[in-house]
């Protein structure tokens, strides 16, 4: 009987990460300058970023080597476990078997630290001061609070209103970490003020958060922005969860059918899933890999794939990505980290070219089935991978009436010890479902995509 939890030593942890621009079978569209509407080089990437990111966001190499500096922090945590879910395999009756790499082992209790420590190092290495950046959740501002405080960096974070209110626990665990958070949008910059003008009592989105940080950080030269998700090196860092993953399998003699994953911005579901898709390109197997994002903000499924900002004011580059508008402020859900109007571009371009397929959950599905994993594997799952999670359990159910053996492997990006109160509205049967059939986020997507960028 394959062991409940697969573990690799230390000396096992993967030293390179993996860049998968290298083996994409067809190039992504290149970023764009907003004011020239052409491709943007390194030097306009120099107000918000170190050269060594801005290098690996441009690169074409293969491979890019770890820091020794960051394996030592990686270690704290990394290897993490991959679970076979023995007790879920049997409430579920199914013939599938159902793996979980779980990233909720961190000190930030997520996978997001997986990038968080590289960029802190690289900035620290550059002469940075401090690092601004947004959170959804707050499992990315967690994150880079405690990566900060391994360089001696300052951490100032524009916590989205809703999850700041919803999670007041993650600001906390923040501060802990030495971070300062502010409620975004807030009074403290140009962009939280024209929101604010606008829209007293706005829940915030991610857009808007990100402008505010990049406002904070175009301001000071010692002050430089950091990203959670969606960019190039952001997702490069995560394939250590995926590396990591390969060899686990392997070691238990499995080869994967289905790969699933959350996604919001991408970074934890290409983290998973990039170095799979290198194997299946070569023909080593040949998994279908699906994202899995939230019905109220389905980017993926729902959203035009063209240039548009990273941020709500337009203050970022031009990326080529599924958007629901720039401006669109997403409902409220408990799943913070998912509420982004846009999606990785690299995720983007693989769906668009059908090398992974996308599915939209509603949160009271996903609540459901992140319940049945607590009451049998014994984790409680954060909001976020709870939508992965639905989307195994289905696929274990089909496998049970069709009689397929299948081998799923998914990712538990994170723990939901701060989302209790995500919780308490499932059970206490007040979360309400928003999704696309609803006609006002329609509306309301229909009228934000009227504000895309103009290209000439």
């Amino acid at each position: 009987m394959t062991p409940t939890k697969i573990l690799l030593p230390e000396d096992e942890l993967p030293t390179r990460w993996y860049n998968v621009l290298h083996d994409l079978p067809t190039p992504p569209p290149p970023v764009l300058h907003p004011g020239t509407g052409q491709p943007i080089g390194p030097d306009d990437l120099a107000p918000l970023f170190p050269m060594d990111l801005i290098l690996q966001e441009v690169s074409q190499e293969q491979y890019v080597d770890i820091p020794g500096e960051v394996l030592d922090v990686y270690k704290l945590w990394r290897p993490s476990p991959l679970y076979r879910a023995h007790r879920l395999e049997k409430a579920l009756d199914t013939p599938a078997r159902i793996y979980y790499k779980y990233e909720g082992v961190s000190p930030a209790g997520s996978h997001k630290p997986n990038t968080a420590v590289p960029q802190a190092y690289y900035n620290a290495k550059s002469g940075v001061r401090k690092l601004t950046t947004e959170t959804g959740a707050g499992q990315w501002g967690t994150a880079l609070a405690f990566a900060c405080a391994q360089y001696g960096l300052e951490c100032e974070v524009w916590q989205v209103r809703a999850s700041y209110d919803q999670k007041p626990y993650r600001r906390t665990m923040m501060e802990i970490f030495g971070a300062t958070v502010h409620p975004s949008p807030s009074d403290l910059t140009e962009a939280g003020r024209k929101i604010l003008a606008g829209d007293p009592d706005s829940p915030g989105s991610l857009g808007i958060a990100i402008s505010e940080a990049v406002e904070a950080a175009v301001q000071d030269p010692e002050v430089h922005y950091a990203l959670g998700s969606v960019l190039n090196h952001v997702l490069m860092h995560q394939t250590v969860i995926g590396e990591e993953a390969l060899i686990q399998l392997a070691m238990a003699g499995e080869t994967p059918d289905l790969i699933v994953g959350c996604t919001g911005g991408g970074s934890n579901f290409g983290g998973l899933a990039f170095p799979f898709l290198r194997e299946k390109w070569s023909g080593r197997m040949s998994p279908v890999v699906r994202a899995v994002e939230p019905a109220a903000c389905p980017s993926l499924t729902q959203g035009t794939y063209a240039y548009d900002f990273g941020d709500t004011i337009g203050m970022t580059p031009l990326m080529k990505m599924h958007t629901l508008g720039h401006d669109f402020v997403p409902d409220p859900i408990h799943a913070g980290g998912l509420r982004y109007h846009g999606m990785s571009p690299l995720i983007s371009h693989l769906y668009e070219t059908g090398e992974i397929e996308a599915v939209a959950k509603p949160q009271s599905e996903c609540f459901a089935a992140g319940i049945q994993f607590a009451r049998t594997e014994g984790i409680v799952p954060a909001p976020e991978p709870t939508h992965a999670l639905a989307a195994a359990i289905e696929e274990a159910q089909r496998c049970k009436e069709s009689g397929e053996e299948k081998v799923i492997l998914t990712a538990l990006c994170g723990h939901g010890h701060l989302d209790l109160a995500a919780y308490d509205a499932y059970l206490s049967n007040t979360m309400t479902d928003r999704s696309w059939e609803d006609a006002d986020i329609r509306s309301a997507v229909a009228e934000a995509l009227t504000r895309l960028p103009a290209l000439n």
